[in-house]
């Protein structure tokens, strides 16, 4: 019998190093995009698709992120006191329900598959999603709530990535598909190359941080063998589950994706979600203008 997918991984113990010396005491994961931080996105997006159940793998130094979805109290009566209302509910839609959200740790970075692998028994048999925070995709239907549909026309046993075409002096920086036949927003493929040397990816779809994946790849996992950048790869787990006779397709998800694991994407979407917020719109739109005219003249 075909399993709901109710499950989502969220692989968070990097240390950000790249957003020193901000993440020496903030995890990277819960630095805001206007006044929602990055896991809050990502939390959003898995709610759209159905998940039910919410998995984080951390690391030391994250108690602020597991605090940001505790209840507060203190706060909350304040804001009923002042009569806040507004404020009032977006802070309880941050809140998680006991036993909703569960956390468990990776003492060693070993690669995005390792942190998939320490969720294993949080999965049991069934499928599940990942989705990593720092790819905040901005659409009108959540980028996991499009590839939960896609996944249940596949009859829910095979492995998707979300893929997006990448110019090919970047294909080196993603994992990138080996295409069989594209059939339009959907590929279906014949391997994956984590990483590929400049000049030798397959294509120029590279996969992003949204997966729906199979309990095959977590036994995959199992073997903790090594890939690129001597870690254990993900993209090497679902595709050596191709051995079992399980697909892999690659989805062309609608909506824009901002890299935030970087400091330019991060500020790209940082403008690009403030202009989407009728009250911040037109002071922004202003003050860009005045910076951006008289940059250019001055070029």
């Amino acid at each position: 019998m075909r399993k709901k997918l109710t499950k989502a991984i969220f692989p968070v113990a990097g240390l950000g190093t790249r957003f020193l010396p901000a993440t020496k005491s903030v995890p990277k994961e819960i630095m805001t995009l206007v006044d929602r931080p990055l896991v809050q996105y990502a939390i959003d997006e898995a709610r759209e698709a159905g998940i039910k159940e919410f998995i984080f793998v951390t690391s030391r130094g994250k108690g602020a992120l597991e605090d940001y979805f505790d209840n507060a109290p203190q706060l909350e009566q304040e804001l009923r006191k002042k009569g806040k209302d507004e404020l009032l509910e977006i802070l309880k839609s941050t809140n998680m329900d006991s036993g909703e959200i569960a956390y468990t740790r990776q003492n060693k970075a070993l690669g995005l598959g390792h942190a998939v692998w320490c969720a294993r028994r949080l999965i049991g048999n069934e499928p599940f999603a990942v989705i990593l925070p720092d790819d905040v995709i901005a659409a009108e239907k959540s980028c996991l709530a499009q590839m939960a549909e896609a996944f249940k026309e596949t009859d829910g046993e095979n492995n998707m990535v979300a893929a997006m075409e990448v110019p090919p002096d970047k294909a080196s920086a993603y994992g990138v598909l080996d295409v069989k036949e594209d059939m339009g927003r959907m590929v279906s493929t014949k391997g994956m190359v984590e990483k590929p040397a400049p000049g030798e990816a397959p294509s120029n779809l590279a996969v992003i941080g949204r997966y729906i994946l199979t309990p095959t790849v977590l036994q995959k996992l199992n073997k903790k063998q090594t890939g690129a950048g001597g870690e254990i790869q993900l993209t090497d787990a679902i595709d050596s589950a191709r051995d079992e006779g399980e697909e892999v397709f690659g989805f062309r998800f609608e909506g824009e994706r901002f890299d935030c694991g970087s400091k330019s994407g991060f500020l790209q979407a940082t403008v690009a979600f403030a202009l989407n917020r009728p009250e911040l719109r037109d002071d922004l739109m202003k003050y860009l203008t005045d910076v951006v005219q008289p940059a250019k003249a001055a070029q």
